[in-house]
């Protein structure tokens, strides 16, 4: 008797075994689980929601050349979608680091590509759109940055404490406050667009001037004749793009004249922004070297 429990006993257990071996077993003595295993990261409601900005975003590029009434629509519902992503975050429990990141890159390089058309069809002040770019990346990518090597397991870019800059604070933890900045901010950038196609103040008309060679000193204006997809100046073409891509100024002046108090504001705190984040990185650097014993005395 004792041999044949002996051996049921062993058979069970290999059963047991084999079973395990198979992929058969328990999930729960796997230590996975299947929700644990079906979750996918990148199809997750906001990082979907994230997507369709960039794809919006790379078509107002295509028409921002020629077609300002259609690039501004595109480009304002790829902004407006920002504040759509984090609701659906919140929403769903879907708040992630992808999606934080995703959605930063995204308005780093939508914002970018536009002050890049901008230094074109204004070149007087290519150096101050140039330095614009270069200051919203570095305060962006210096904070996130600092954020995830020197906060908390898990910490979000957008959890300021308010010992450390009470306007950063203020920005990031007032929802109101964030939108209006952000979306005034794009407001201004997408006014100076629109100007370049309406106001004579900025730029030069389409057509040329009696006694000129014929080309205009704009790049980024939709009346350059170096592409080969815009008109000759002169030619009857041409005073069709004119008439087709003519707008009326008033409004632009109006937005950009509102927005431009919040556009500064934003500069003024991504300067602040920029600043805090070095501090941040400098102090964890200060107490790595005094764990490491430096700098050492001199004898």
């Amino acid at each position: 008797m004792d041999n044949v429990r002996t051996r049921k006993q062993n058979g069970e257990v290999m059963n047991g075994s084999n079973r395990k071996l198979n992929g058969h077993a328990n999930p729960r003595e796997r230590g996975t689980l299947p929700a644990e295993q079906s979750e996918n990261i990148f199809l997750f409601y906001p990082n979907i929601i994230g997507y369709s900005r960039i794809i919006l975003a790379i078509a107002s590029l295509y028409y921002m050349p020629l077609h300002p009434r259609t690039c501004s629509l595109l480009y304002s519902v790829s902004c407006l979608l920002d504040a759509l992503d984090g609701v659906a975050a919140r929403r769903f429990n879907q708040s992630t680091r992808f999606g934080a990141v995703l959605d930063m890159v995204t308005d780093r390089c939508t914002t970018s590509c536009l002050l890049v058309f901008l230094s074109s069809a204004f070149p007087r002040w290519a150096l101050l759109f140039q330095g614009l770019i270069s200051l919203d990346f570095a305060s962006h990518y210096m904070h996130m940055y600092a954020t995830l090597t020197m906060g908390d397991s898990g910490q979000s870019h957008k959890k300021i404490d308010q010992s450390r800059s009470r306007l950063l604070h203020l920005y990031y933890n007032n929802r109101t406050v964030l939108f209006i900045f952000c979306a005034l901010n794009e407001l201004f950038f997408i006014a100076l667009y629109l100007l370049s196609f309406s106001s004579p103040m900025l730029t030069p008309s389409l057509l040329p001037t009696q006694g000129s060679s014929g080309a205009t000193t704009q790049p980024g204006n939709p009346s350059h004749p170096s592409s080969m997809i815009f008109a000759t100046p002169g030619s009857a073409w041409a005073m069709e793009l004119a008439r087709a891509n003519k707008m009326d100024s008033f409004w632009p002046w109006v937005i950009a004249g509102v927005s431009f108090p919040v556009m500064a504001g934003k500069q003024i705190l991504n300067v602040v922004q920029l600043v805090k984040a070095s501090r941040w990185l400098a102090e964890g650097d200060i107490r790595a070297r005094r764990a490491q014993g430096l700098p050492k005395k001199k004898r």
